[in-house]
């Protein structure tokens, strides 16, 4: 629970550090209370999802790709216009923008693709 807790902490201060200005599909991101964290990009299917916990991406690479969500994700659909998150679901290709903060990949946006 503290890991959480210290988790949603980092991952917070990492994106009023990042902004919503980034446009880069990786860059690094200046270390935040001890850690450090890298933005990435990832696309895929959507094989597993519990909402506001956690998603598994199938990028075609043959293995899994497991993310968690941040305290505040942004969804976007694929005409760029703001989207409920009640419409992500299992089997819709997605884009997701994540942190990499220690060994976890905290989600902050995802896209819809279809």
């Amino acid at each position: 629970m503290i890991k959480t807790i210290l988790l949603i902490a980092c991952v917070s201060a990492s994106l009023a550090i990042v902004g919503h200005a980034q446009n880069s599909s990786t860059s690094t991101v200046p270390p935040t209370a001890g850690t450090s964290a890298t933005s990435m990009e990832s696309t895929g299917t959507v094989t597993e999802y519990t909402p506001d916990s956690s998603l598994v991406l199938d990028s075609g690479s043959g293995e899994p790709v497991h993310f968690i969500f941040g305290r505040n994700v942004t969804y976007v659909g694929a005409d760029g216009q703001p989207v409920q998150a009640s419409g992500l679901r299992k089997n819709l290709r997605v884009r997701v923008h994540y942190l990499v903060v220690g060994g976890d990949k905290v989600i902050d946006k995802v896209t819809l693709t279809e």
